[in-house]
């Protein structure tokens, strides 16, 4: 049985994912910072009949990445990683905590570079992979309030546009998905979305987007 490996697979988009892939057949490997939500996304899976394993890991954390990854291609043949593990803070530029930079700038676009550079030696062992990067619409265009945040997406994008360029003669595959809001706990703890029931349920996103990604490299939904 083929995997499919998810960062930030515990809530929202990442957890929507994991559902999906596992009713496709997958054997789905869960990674997030939180054990207990891992574990209730995979009671979910287990439930439908899928399977599924959870690894706690941060993937800002180099150490982490690169002690975990490779036992998990020691046991599994991974056809797809996910990367959308994420955060976001939100608000007019110049109060921006530098703390909350170095977050987002750690797990944005180092959590890609971390995940994406140990997994590759593995990946380039395989017949073919799928890499699918999950930016959000934040990495096409600036948006009010969100400078920072943009930054990190638009880091990501030109991270996965360069490696799908890197690749292009290859049999691994480097998809960009961009997408608005949803309504999923990455709102939470912030108030820049005024009215969330404007906001898509993320299953519906994550129907949207694997509906067109093994035919498409650059996916709007």
């Amino acid at each position: 049985m083929k995997s499919v490996l998810i960062t930030g697979a515990g809530t929202g988009l990442g957890a929507s994912f994991a559902q999906k892939f596992a009713e496709q057949g997958y054997h789905i490997i869960l990674i997030g910072r939180h054990e207990k939500t891992l574990q209730e996304t995979k009671n979910t899976i287990e439930s439908n009949g899928g399977k599924a394993t959870t690894v706690r890991l941060d993937v800002r954390d180099r150490d982490q990445v690169e002690k975990k990854l490779p036992t998990i291609f020691e046991h599994h043949t991974i056809h797809t990683i996910v990367l959308s593990a994420g955060v976001g803070n939100f608000g007019p530029f110049k109060q921006l905590d530098p703390k909350e930079f170095n977050r987002m700038m750690d797990t944005n676009i180092g959590g890609l570079v971390n995940i994406i550079q140990v997994s590759l030696p593995f990946v380039e062992k395989q017949d073919s992979a799928t890499y699918l990067g999950i930016i959000s619409t934040a990495g096409l265009r600036g948006k009010k309030n969100e400078a920072v945040y943009c930054a990190s997406k638009f880091a990501a994008r030109g991270l996965m546009e360069s490696l799908a360029a890197e690749y292009e003669d290859t049999p691994i595959r480097f998809v960009r998905a961009y997408m608005g809001g949803m309504d999923t706990p990455f709102w939470e703890e912030s108030d820049h979305i005024k009215d969330k029931s404007r906001l898509r349920p993320a299953d519906v996103v994550a129907d949207a987007i694997l509906e067109q990604v093994d035919k498409e490299d650059h996916i709007e939904v």
